[in-house]
């Protein structure tokens, strides 16, 4: 019996013991991360979202693009698509969701492409935006300005006429967009088509221009909206005013009030974000839906955003870092949205 072969297999033991526990240890990173991913809800799931072409908004969507991405969701690149084109690709299931719809604005273009039947939101993204018609504040007071009724007057509309034929020329809305439908209804209702006209093309750059008319001390008459960068450049109630409308008016007939409770009416009422998802996905992916009805954003964190774009931070990667920056701003609130639309996950 060769006895000193025993502490050689006790050797071998221990040896192979520990490299056992070693192996389990090294594998144990691994395995929790398997497990992780597979309890993600969105795990082998691919979204397309969609915004439109204006760049102010990719900010929204990339909030939204990162809160699905933590839950396991591959989301492909961003495409840019106006808005009634965009809430049909959602409706028919070219596309999953975009996180600009409008309200007031964009109310027909959900109605003509389905609405409830084949699309769905829940809650309000973004609450409190509002819209309307300014002009500078030096003309207002000068000429007494307060109502888009006076540019009916053909004194008063010579002077924001920039092109020499004796009418306003208003700053208005890029061709496509939710508001060119609120504007175009006004002009008509309000009897300001031999008055006004509506120049159209890039928003961003027709704005420019129209600032700088502005610093050169020209008078302007001009549509926008809010968040966007254009109010701080241009400060309602400092720089400009806005100006009421003589009595409500919709596109498409719809019966609207849109008078403010303290009585001046300036032809829309306060607007909510909605994020609109295709119907058919959010049946089948509470997680998402879940995660679309939690998230919120302010107007004052979009109008800073927005003026960091403003000052020349608008490539895709300064907007990147402005979400993941705006998520470790609101850490705590930000994984909350995370785990209680992982739980409906779970629980479908």
């Amino acid at each position: 019996m060769h006895t000193h072969s025993l502490p050689h297999r006790a050797a071998r033991r221990a040896l192979l013991g520990a490299l056992l526990a070693s192996s389990l240890v090294a594998m144990a990173p691994a395995l929790h991360a398997q497990t992780t991913k597979a309890a993600l809800p969105g795990q082998g799931i691919t979204i397309k979202p969609l915004r439109s072409s204006l760049a102010e908004e990719a900010f929204q969507t990339q909030l939204v693009v990162r809160g699905l991405e933590r839950l396991g969701y591959k989301v492909e690149p961003v495409q840019e698509i106006e808005p009634a084109t965009a809430h049909l690709a959602v409706a028919n299931g070219d596309a999953t969701f975009l996180a600009n719809h409008w309200t007031g604005l964009q109310d027909a273009f959900y109605a003509n492409s389905g609405g409830d039947a084949k699309l769905w939101h829940s809650g309000a993204y973004i609450q409190g935006a509002v819209q309307g018609y300014l002009i500078d504040r030096k003309t207002a007071d000068a000429y007494g300005i307060s109502n888009v009724d006076q540019l009916r007057e053909p004194k008063i509309a010579a002077l924001f006429d920039t092109d020499g034929d004796g009418k306003a020329d208003l700053t208005g809305c890029t061709p496509g967009w939710g508001c060119e439908l609120m504007v175009e209804d006004h002009l008509s209702a309000y009897k300001l088509r031999d008055a006004v006209t509506h120049k159209q093309g890039n928003y961003p750059a027709l704005m420019a221009d129209t600032i700088q008319r502005y610093k050169a001390g020209k008078p302007i008459l001009y549509y926008t909206w809010t968040p966007y960068w254009v109010s701080a450049e241009l400060v309602p109630g400092k720089d400009v005013v806005w100006l009421q409308v003589p009595f409500s008016s919709a596109p498409g007939g719809k019966k609207v009030d849109t008078r403010l409770p303290n009585g001046k009416n300036y032809g829309s009422l306060p607007s909510e974000e909605w994020i609109v998802a295709n119907k058919a996905f959010i049946e089948k992916n509470p997680a998402a839906a879940r995660l679309f009805e939690l998230m919120k954003l302010s107007i004052a964190d979009i109008n800073a955003q927005n003026l960091r774009m403003r000052a020349g931070e608008d490539k895709p990667a300064d907007i990147a870092r402005h979400a993941d920056g705006w998520i470790a701003a609101h850490q705590k609130e930000f994984d909350g949205w995370i785990a209680q639309a992982q739980a409906a996950g779970a629980g479908s």
